[in-house]
């Protein structure tokens, strides 16, 4: 089998958060294979201690994703802040020989370093165009996890697990590995808390992960962390604001100081994106359709909702207000250019991560999550068949069947872009519909 059929059997996503199937990825031929080790959210810690504790089996996964796709270079971007992974990324590149395919870029510690495309800025200088990905401008970008999967995938190890920080107004902030399908629940458990009638809890980065309405869910593949502040915490209340609300107040408010546009991280490569219109065609239902596509270009980073208004109005609720409403009428942007080269005063805005944790009010919980080697093994797991972007898996198992750690139980659709899934135990299939197959651990395994 070719690497791309491992990849594809494997089950592998984009595990930074998309989900996106990484066999798609590398079908295409590219100039570059980036890392992405910026890991740019806030009190997520779970690429930077990937890179520290797997650092050969993570570059030998980008070594094998770069040859297959062709790369002339593998550029691993992570932030200048971790002296010691890149101390050891180093080393390792040297010992396997690499230095002549494999470099390392130090990226300054801001905010969203790790989004796609200002990645692909810092490490290469090239602009990916309005409405366009990475591949457009000869880039192929995967994260440090999805690197690991890759090298586990060659190993015979398809994806069973993910790694997963606990973090926020916690007494025991950590990172795990956890089997997919396991009860969030038993995740937020480990936390320290056993009731969280006075917590709220964030799925994903405080930046860009909303707050979870329901605890009751199960950990996917894309899982990277949960974030748990008291439900009054300023944070939760400023996230948990609705599109209706949110227009209102904008209206109410909105005196178009542009410091939205100003701080937007798409506006600063150079794209046609100006959050501050955006909110004046939503207060005042301007009918300027390509203003109304322009919020397709939003990558709904958050800064200018949660830092960049000085009146505390909701301008990413604006974008997603269009992007919505576009989607839904299947209308897409058009690009104006071709030519794309990011504003002259882009250095001179970009925020620092530190500043930005400070105005979030998540100083006193920015703190080390360590990668403890406690075994999480719930009794019971429930394996989504849409955890990835594409079309749900079709389920190969039935109620009743005996299935082991590492065994496939879904395949993609015919002709379709989905993923394969896995049993994350050996267990015994009690369930399986739609949404999901569920499997009881077998206690004597």
């Amino acid at each position: 089998m070719t690497l791309l059929d491992i990849v594809k059997k494997s089950g592998i996503v984009g595990a930074g958060g998309a989900g996106f199937p990484t066999h798609v990825k590398l079908q295409g031929k590219a100039d570059y294979i980036l890392l992405n080790g910026a890991e740019c959210e806030p009190l997520l810690r779970v690429d930077q201690q990937l890179m520290e504790i797997f650092p050969a089996e993570i570059i030998k996964g980008l070594e094998a994703a770069g040859r297959f796709i062709g790369a002339e270079k593998g550029i691993i971007g992570i932030k200048n802040k971790h002296k010691k992974v890149i101390s050891i990324l180093n080393e390792t590149i040297k010992s396997l020989s690499l230095e002549d395919f494999i470099e390392i870029k130090e990226m300054a510690d801001v905010y969203p370093a790790g989004d796609e495309q200002v990645l692909v800025y810092e490490l290469t200088g090239r602009v990916v165009p309005e409405m366009n990905i990475p591949i457009s401008v000869g880039c192929v970008v995967i994260n440090s996890e999805t690197a690991l999967n890759i090298y586990n995938a060659l190993e015979g190890l398809p994806v069973t697990h993910t790694y997963i920080t606990v973090a926020g107004d916690i007494p025991n902030p950590k990172t795990m590995k956890v089997p997919v399908g396991t009860p969030i629940i038993e995740v937020l458990k480990r936390s320290g808390i056993e009731s969280f009638e006075d917590y709220r809890v964030i799925d994903g980065g405080p930046m860009m992960g909303p707050v979870m309405n329901d605890l009751n869910g199960y950990v996917t593949k894309k899982t990277k962390g949960f974030i748990i502040l008291k439900k009054d915490h300023h944070l939760i209340k400023r996230k948990s604001m609705d599109i209706v609300q949110g227009k209102r107040i904008n209206r109410s408010a909105c005196e178009q100081c542009r410091m939205c546009t100003d701080l937007c991280p798409r506006y600063l490569l150079g794209h046609d994106i100006n959050p501050h219109k955006i909110m004046t065609a939503l207060n005042y239902s301007l009918d300027d359709g390509n203003l109304q596509s322009s919020a397709q270009l939003c990558c709904q980073c958050n800064l200018c909702e949660l830092y960049s208004c000085p009146a505390g109005l909701y301008p990413r609720l604006s974008n997603l207000y269009f992007k919505t409403k576009l989607d839904e009428e299947r209308v897409r942007h058009i690009p104006k250019k071709t030519d794309y080269a990011p504003r002259k005063f882009r250095d001179y805005r970009l925020l620092p991560s530190k500043r930005l944790v400070a105005r979030l009010g998540l100083k006193n919980f920015d703190k080390y999550a360590p990668l403890t080697e406690e075994i999480l093994e719930p009794e019971m797991v429930f394996i989504y068949t849409g955890q990835h972007v594409g079309k749900k898996a079709n389920p190969i198992v039935n109620k009743g069947d005996m299935v082991q750690i590492g065994q496939q139980i879904g395949v993609i659709p015919e002709g379709e872009l989905g993923a394969a899934i896995h049993s994350s135990i050996t267990g015994t299939v009690t369930e399986v519909n739609e949404d999901f197959i569920a499997i009881r651990r077998n206690l004597n395994a």
